[in-house]
Parts: C-alpha cells; structure tokens; sequence
C-alpha cells in the first residue's frame, strides 16, 4: 500500500465543479490582480476568523514582514518568537531589521514557553510572535497579559492554525494582527503560494491594504515605499471555494488524529503529541517522539509510508543565522532534542480507517521486529 502524506489531488477531486467553477468566472470577467474574489475571499475569511478586517497577500512569509512594518517595528527594537518554528518567522523579523529574541518551547506541546517568554521581555521588546504550532494555539490569555502590561505588540503566527480555537476564540482572533499562509499543504491552502493578514484595527487594516500593494489606495499615488505582495485573484476565488470546507476538513484530521491516539497509545518509546488545555486542535500536523527516529523513519520509507521531519535543524542552527545572538545564550535545549526525535505521520481529511490502521501497523512492526 502507498500512502500519501499529503493529498491534494483528492481534495480537489472532491470540490473540482465548484473550484472549476470558480476559476472559469475569474477569466470571464479577466480581473485577475485585486478582482472581486479578493474581496469577496477577505471578507469571508474576517468573518470565519471572527475579525473584522482581513488583507489577502502573496504568502504567509510576507504576511509577517508587513504586519511587523504596519505596527513600525524595525532597527532597534526586539520580537520574541519560540525557537521550535519554520524559520519564515524569523525571516520576517530579519527583514524588517528587529532583533530576533527566541525562547524554547514547552516539552510537552511544543508550543511556545510562557514562562521563558516572560522572562525575555526587556525595555526593547516591541512584539511578541507566539506560533500556533502543528494545529493548536499557544495559551493567548497569558501571552496577552503578559504583552498588555508593558504595551507590547502581540502578531499570532497562525500558519498552521486554521479554525484552531483557545477557550471561545479561533486562531487569529486574539492578536493585534494575525497572520496566515495559505501554502497548498495547509489546512486552508491555495493552489500555490498565498496568505492572509487579519485585524480588527481600521487603522492597521488601512495601512496594511497600501503596504500590499506599492504603498498605494489609489494607483499611481504611492504613500510610503509599500511592496507587491497581493493576492491573485485566481488563488483567492479557490480558497473561498476551500474555506466552505474548512471545518468538515478539520473535523476528518480530528478522526485521524483520535484514531492514531488509540491504535499507537503504549507503542514502543512513542510519545505521542499532546493538546494543551482548553484547545480546539486541527491536527495540521501529527508529531510523534521517538529515540529511534531515524530507523523507524527509514522503515516507514520502505514499507510506502511517507514522513517527513518538522523541524530536523533549529533556527539558531542554521548557517543562515552563523553567529547571530539570540539571546538567552542561544541555549535552547528543548527544542534540540525535538530535532533529533520528532517525526511527522501522514496527516489529511483523506486517510482512510485502512490506511491509518496500515500506518500504524509498520510502525508497531517496526518495534517488533
């Protein structure tokens, strides 16, 4: 049996009338750059995300960059973000010249430390980038407080959060700005890059319309030095046909995910991912923990079972970042040992009872062996 990790192709076997639909009205009318999917597209998702404004833009990397830029964080001012996380978060920072201040991760969710988080506020801190990691939400309430006494800028990371909720809030409810991608593989993703940005600021919400788009509300009439990073119209017309489907899809991880819980719980060194408390998790990814992770990873290969690892080399490892400080003595012990043992599992609404159950029958095999 051949398992896909992803499955794309029968996510849009499932929807392909609507999204051919779709497709075929945006090049009836041929407004492709800012039509009227974009709109209809942001409004939809604001109104999922239970925000009030939302800008589509060109992917999730850029998203970060220009909320950074609306709340005019730069030179001279430090951003917090967790250690554990796909390095565009710090690209971002990187890009609007702040300092990078990370802090590690919980051992048991993976998701950022509170306590260190704390710790890591100093004077210079402007903002706080907390990464909804795997499908689940870092604890807002404290990231809140803590941000809100000393009138810190909170950006939620919620790239791999789409309809996860904390206690009554959803992902991207919660920040001052909140940011998506939109890559294919997501829970929400396009047919290529995208992304999206939401707020319930007018303010930011105005600014962040020009900084997509050359600093510009009228053409021709340029603000401030703004970027081209809109969302196609195209991209936007398939995610509005996509978020219809969102939660249903979220639902099927759900299954997958309570599924594996069951059929994996007690196996060999497994220590299986863990939903903090008063979570709605969507199981973007399944993230299991093993010492023997790179014997049991090339099993899985050999038997048709796909995985892939998330993260296998820290952010203040990569060569990229060679000799930059990140604070905290660059000691971040938790998220070094996650390297080396972390494993993500076939994850999508498609997986069947009788892939799920081959899935985890190589992998008891593997320890039985």
């Amino acid at each position: 049996m051949i398992i896909n990790f992803v499955d794309l192709k029968n996510q849009y076997k499932e929807i392909k009338s609507e999204v051919d639909a779709a497709i075929q009205k945006v090049l009836d009318n041929g407004d492709y750059i800012l039509g009227n999917s974009v709109k209809e597209f942001e409004e939809d998702f604001a109104h999922y995300c239970g925000t009030t404004y939302a800008v589509g833009v060109d992917n999730g990397t850029t998203a970060l960059e220009l909320a950074l830029g609306t709340l005019g964080i730069g030179e001279g001012d430090e951003v917090i973000t967790v250690a554990n996380t796909f390095i565009a978060t710090t690209l971002a920072i990187s890009a609007v010249g702040a300092k990078i201040v990370l802090v590690d991760c919980d051992p048991d969710t993976m998701l950022m430390d509170i306590d260190k988080m704390a710790k890591a506020i100093t004077p210079k801190t402007r903002a706080i980038i907390p990464v909804h990691l795997y499908g689940q939400m870092v604890d807002m309430y404290a990231v809140k407080a803590a941000a809100r006494s000393k009138n810190i800028f909170v950006i939620e990371d919620a790239s791999q959060s789409h309809g996860a909720r904390h206690l009554l809030k959803r992902s991207g409810e919660y920040g001052d700005i909140a940011c998506f991608s939109l890559y294919p593989a997501k829970n929400l993703g396009a047919a290529g890059d995208g992304g999206i940005i939401v707020t319930d600021n007018e303010k930011y919400y105005d600014e962040l319309i020009k900084r997509r788009n050359y600093g510009s509300s009228v053409k021709y009439y340029h603000d401030f030095i703004g970027k081209n990073a809109r969302l196609d119209t195209l991209q936007a017309a398939i995610l509005n046909i996509k978020l219809k489907y969102l939660d249903r899809w979220n639902g099927k991880r759900n299954w997958v995910a309570e599924t594996y819980h069951e059929l994996l719980n007690g196996v060999g060194d497994l220590k299986l991912p863990a939903t903090a408390p008063n979570n709605y998790h969507v199981w973007h990814l399944y993230v299991i923990r093993t010492e023997r992770r790179n014997e049991l990873q090339n099993y899985l290969k050999e038997h048709g079972v796909p995985t892939v690892i998330h993260y296998p080399i820290p952010i203040h490892k990569q060569k990229a970042y060679e000799g930059y400080d990140f604070g905290g003595r660059n000691n971040f012990p938790v998220t070094e040992n996650l390297a080396k043992i972390i494993l993500s599992i076939p994850m999508h609404p498609y997986l069947t009872k009788e892939e799920v159950e081959y899935i985890t029958t190589q992998i008891k095999n593997f320890y039985n062996k």
